[in-house]
């Protein structure tokens, strides 16, 4: 066994399965890698040295006949088929330390060693095989197991094979290893996982066949004690956890340096990892993984996601057309890792334009705006001696507790929440300090300077701890506060609290970190209504929106006065005026106007130009990102040669006028009751 002393546990050997090449990647097969790229930034972020390992499995039967059928020698069939995977991990920014493939020399050494060392051991020997073969999934399986002759795992029809083969004594190690998982519970996670390997250990094991005759197979690693059988594809591919660390320079002390290894699989290969693979380690005198975590399946819209259904996610597809960083944000904050989640465009757009466009790059924008309107010449020097302010402070200690602490225990969903708690606390505190009515006091500018430095502080929190889930997103903003070079290097300890931001900042004006989508993926463009609509003669007066032809388009917003109450309305009424929450988008002063703005507000189905008369309230950079109320059936009427499409409702005070906003978080165009 190898020593439990010495500093090699601290490493975080990480790995996922060993994908096969004869299938085409889907969205199973980045959910893993993502998840294990997730792990390992957060493990270096963390201090830890980490070798994280994935590849491609590209012996078996079902490998060997697609080369027949392409007329191709399955060596020059795996190597088109292969860099399907390998550039899926470039696209979705994997920083996978080495990648294996199992036609690789260093592969094959390793595996004919462990299985010379297990055959001078007694632990494998020659025998007659008499039962049910799967094809498909390329194992024997007993009388037993199959029920009217399908396999139990597939479901697809199992065919009889007589022959002699090589088995591995499996049986005998099954004692072990049902001592062993009651003795470490959490070796399998989630919990239901273990209880499904438990259940499976209280029938008796069978040993393992691990050969194939070339007669019948000859794409495989040859046995080293009988060139007249290949290793069986399980065997061999499973032996990639060890043959990749054995192959280095330094051999048997890296493998005892890594060891034991986090195998990060779906469900549906649980057994062969968490049975035949322990029991082959224990054979070889290695302990078993420190952790088996087996994650659930998508489903793609409710249903079961498969290749005759034609519902298959292809990641390289939805990366190329919303980025590599949403579809990791999505795949890792939609469900809880370990269950089962459900795959479907209207969620993912739901996450782009709520949780990404909406509260994270409209912040963004917000902040560096207002901090562009502070500096000079975008040169923004933050209070000397000044870190973070107590109350934010104290935030960037919760994540510091929080976010790789949820990480590490595969809570991804959770550490993302937490995350985004921060960022909407960031959004709370530009509401509720109001750095534009500080800026219009001459008094208040270093208080004014405080805010906007706290404000820049926390986007780079968010920047440090975005860092392993959404690392181009991270990039992004470091560059867009002129914070550091890279991603690379972070630190948790060194950069996960406030005080790395440095003392001046050269700021520039930034593109919207993430597009707004509309229902079927395509990007919101500024579809304001017709300019053919006429306009109207006399529309009814307003307070933020279309005024009467009457007044004066200077004064929008008359003087607050008391009126006498209106005669009450019959429901029908009420149910005539279209109300909806928007979002606003850009805003910028109407020419010749002191007091008129002319806003872009996103209301769900569309995009509408709306003069208001609330200049002397709101500068345009404050108002970028806030949910305002929407009169959306409002006759549209030109106002300074602007045709202004509906009315914002605001309330008069005595400071000027006041948006009304919403409490909580909405989408644009949702329901008002």
């Amino acid at each position: 066994m190898a020593s439990e002393n010495g500093a090699h546990k601290n490493w975080l050997y990480l790995t996922t399965p060993i994908y096969y090449v004869n299938d085409i990647p889907h969205i199973g097969h980045a959910y893993t890698t993502v998840a294990c790229d997730v792990l390992a930034r957060t493990g270096r972020m963390s201090g830890r040295p980490v070798f994280f390992l994935t590849g491609t499995d590209e012996h078996g039967q079902k490998v060997w006949q697609s080369a027949q059928k392409a007329n191709l020698s399955p060596q020059i069939y795996v190597d088109r088929i292969m860099p399907r995977f390998r550039d899926l991990w470039k696209t979705l920014l994997i920083s996978n330390d080495d990648f294996v493939r199992t036609t690789q020399p260093r592969h094959i050494r390793g595996v004919q060693s462990v299985l010379d060392r297990l055959w001078k051991n007694g632990e494998i020997y020659e025998g007659l095989y008499e039962g049910w073969y799967c094809l498909y999934d390329e194992r024997f399986w007993t009388e037993k197991d199959v029920t009217e002759g399908l396999c139990p795992d597939c479901r697809r029809p199992v065919e009889q094979v007589r022959e002699t083969n090589y088995f591995f004594r499996m049986s005998r190690h099954q004692d072990w290893l049902v001592s062993w998982y009651r003795e470490h519970p959490d070796a399998i996670r989630p919990e239901s996982r273990y209880n499904e390997i438990m259940g499976f250990l209280e029938k008796p094991l069978e040993d393992l066949c691990i050969s194939r005759p070339v007669s019948r197979l000859p794409w495989g690693i040859p046995l080293p004690f009988d060139n007249r059988y290949v290793t069986y594809v399980w065997f061999d591919a499973l032996l990639n956890y060890v043959s990749v660390p054995l192959s280095g320079p330094d051999g048997e002390s890296a493998l005892k340096r890594l060891w034991p290894a986090t195998h990060v699989v779906g469900k549906d290969i649980l057994t062969t990892h968490a049975v035949y693979w322990p029991t082959l380690l224990h054979a070889m005198g290695l302990e078993p993984p420190r952790l088996i975590f087996a994650h659930g399946w998508w489903t793609v819209n409710g249903e079961k996601m498969s290749k005759s259904r034609g519902n298959a996610v292809d990641p390289i597809q939805y990366a190329g057309k919303y980025g590599p960083d949403t579809l990791r944000y999505f795949l890792l904050r939609e469900g809880q890792f370990g269950q089962d989640a459900d795959f479907s465009d209207k969620a993912l757009i739901g996450r782009i334009n709520a949780d990404l466009a909406n509260d994270l790059g409209n912040l963004l924008s917000r902040v560096v705006a207002m901090a562009i309107r502070a500096s000079k010449d975008g040169q923004f020097t933050r209070p000397t001696g000044h870190t973070l302010s107590s109350e934010l402070a104290s935030e960037a200690e919760r994540l510091l507790t929080d976010v790789p602490k949820l990480t590490l225990n595969f809570e991804f969903h959770k550490a993302l929440a937490s995350l985004w708690s921060f960022v909407s606390v960031l959004n709370r505190h530009v509401d509720s300090r109001a750095p534009w009515v500080l800026a219009r006091d001459p008094e208040k500018q270093g208080e004014l300077e405080i805010v906007l430095s706290d404000l820049l502080e926390g986007l780079r929190l968010v920047g440090v701890y975005l860092a392993p889930y959404m690392p181009e997103t991270s990039a992004a903003i470091f560059t867009a506060l002129s914070a550091r070079e890279s991603i690379t290097g972070l630190s948790y300890e060194k950069d996960g609290l406030g005080g790395s931001l440095p003392e001046t900042l050269s700021l520039a004006p930034i593109s919207p970190l993430f597009e707004k989508r509309n229902p079927d993926g395509s990007v919101v463009k500024d579809n304001r209504m017709s300019s053919k609509t006429p306009p109207v003669e006399n529309p009814p007066a307003s307070s933020t929106g279309s005024p009467s032809a009457k007044t004066d388009p200077e004064n929008a917003l008359p003087a607050p006065e008391h009126k006498p109450a209106k005669p009450p309305i019959e429901i029908t009424d009420f149910q005539s005026i279209e109300l909806v929450p928007g979002t606003i988008l850009s805003a910028e002063p109407v020419p010749k106007s002191k007091k008129l703005l002319k806003l872009t507000v996103d209301i769900g189905r569309e995009k509408r130009t709306i003069v208001a008369g609330i200049q002397a309230s709101y500068t345009p950079e404050e108002l970028l990102g806030k949910k305002v109320l929407v009169l959306a059936n409002l006759k549209p009427a030109k106002l300074m040669g602007v045709e202004s499409q509906g009315m914002i409702l605001a309330a008069q005070t005595e400071g000027g006028v006041s948006l009304i906003t919403f409490d909580r978080p909405v989408q644009p165009g949702s329901e008002i009751r």
